[in-house]
């Protein structure tokens, strides 16, 4: 069929190439936007990743008196749940403003939010600053952002949103070991100074460096919020796959610091032992999203989780010492973020990349409760430190949900195979 020719199938697979997605050479400038939307990643949740040693801090030290170890833990969830909160509204400006509004206005809230952190006195401040303000700036960066790589590549659009997410792995080693290191030497107020004037620096020049294909057909629908996409079995299959994922990664990557501390490692080694998780995303996410452009998106997301799941119930169980611990962190943590950098992909898998932009609102959306509570539900599972496992339902909790979520990929590889919807004969 010669390109002048209309194609009668064009809305019937979402496979075959529409001439404005012919125009769009595979990478190009998309390159750089992948470097970008990695480098606000780490400068976004790789910070946030980091707040297992914040916590422990603020446990340790008693910083705000009259502060309970709930309403602390309360403060990382409340975060990621605002970010995903307010996936809607900023899908909805950067459809009727502009993306590079979104990223500027997230850069700049979340700057105020770092900074104002270092001025606290009390609870209700600490959510403002460190909760709900980071939260909606992160919310705004990210989903700004998240998306963007994909509509420039297509046959390795699973492996460039691996590379882009696995700048929250490369940004949570950096950060939790820097952090870690500043509130020591320099003291708390300093270091959230310093954490703002970087994350400053580095997103605004991103944010000013990203755009969008004019010609994508992503771009033409990405602004519209469709809930008619909730009567869909498989769009509602992939949700559960991301709602119980997120109860998972949330509690694992929040608790695993304190946890290590619970076993007799000092402060340091707790924070090591997050930093190898995020190290263990860094590497696991580029190579999952390599595998999943060749052996099926759902697939490899699938496995994935599953395999996060057996983790938690097999190794981390018996993680008593510092070395298991350790390996513990970097194997998981080659798994656990899969949500993160599949989100995309997969919802383009499904949705396909016309109406990408009103799949990933309602999914963003979808993970703000889970979230925002998961870490509060580890505090409430966790038992007194006097018992020999005080960590045990912790642990079976992260494993189930992980399991939970790879059921739910099952049944969207069997949906998606009955609709005969896979890509290139794979699902």
């Amino acid at each position: 069929m010669s390109k002048s020719a209309p194609n009668p199938t064009a809305h019937a697979n979402p496979e075959e190439p529409s001439p404005s997605q012919e125009a769009i050479r595979e990478g190009g400038y998309g390159w750089v936007c992948v470097a970008c939307v990695f480098l606000m990643n780490a400068h976004t949740w790789g910070i946030n990743a980091a707040y297992g040693v914040f916590l422990s801090y603020y446990l340790s030290s008693d910083m705000l008196p009259g502060t309970s170890s709930l309403e602390y833990a309360f403060v990382g969830g409340l975060s990621i749940g605002c970010a995903m909160i307010i996936a809607p509204l900023a899908t909805y400006l950067a459809h009727q403003i502009s993306p590079r509004f979104v990223l500027n206005l997230g850069t700049i809230l979340e700057t105020i939010s770092l900074i104002t952190t270092s001025f606290v006195k009390t609870d209700w401040q600490l959510f403002l600053s460190q909760g709900i303000c980071f939260g909606f700036g992160m919310g705004l960066c990210f989903c700004g952002s998240v998306g963007i790589p994909s509509h420039w590549f297509k046959r390795m659009r699973s492996l460039v949103n691996g590379i882009a997410a696995a700048g929250s792995g490369v940004g949570g080693l950096v950060y939790s070991l820097a952090v870690g290191k500043m509130i020591p030497e320099l003291g708390f107020p300093w270091a959230m100074r310093i954490l703002g004037i970087l994350c400053f620096g580095v997103n605004i020049i991103c944010a000013n460096l990203l755009r969008v294909p004019p010609n994508s057909p992503a771009a033409l629908n990405s602004g519209t919020f469709r809930l008619s996409l909730l009567g869909r079995l498989d769009f509602v299959l992939l949700l559960g796959w991301a709602f119980l994922g997120s109860l998972g990664y949330v509690c694992l990557l929040f608790s695993l610091p304190s946890y290590s501390v619970a076993i007799g490692l000092t402060q340091k080694q707790g924070s090591r032992a997050g930093a190898l998780l995020s190290l263990g995303q860094a590497f696991g996410r580029p190579v999952v999203g390599l595998l999943s452009d060749h052996l099926g998106r759902v697939n490899v997301a699938f496995a994935s989780s599953l395999a996060s799941g057996l983790l938690s119930l097999v190794l981390w169980i018996f993680a008593g010492s510092v070395g298991l611990t350790y390996f513990f962190a970097v194997a998981v943590g080659l798994f656990a973020g899969t949500f993160l950098a599949a989100a995309a992909p997969l919802t383009a898998e499904v949705v396909g990349l016309e109406d990408l932009g009103a799949g990933l609102g309602i999914f963003w959306l979808s993970l703000g409760p889970p979230t925002a509570v998961a870490e509060v539900i580890a505090l409430q599972l966790r038992d007194s430190p006097s018992e020999p496992k005080p960590y045990l339902r912790i642990q079976i909790f992260v494993g189930l949900m992980y399991i939970g979520s790879a059921a739910s990929l099952a049944g969207l590889w069997f949906e998606m195979r009955r609709k005969k919807v896979s890509r290139g004969g794979k699902i």
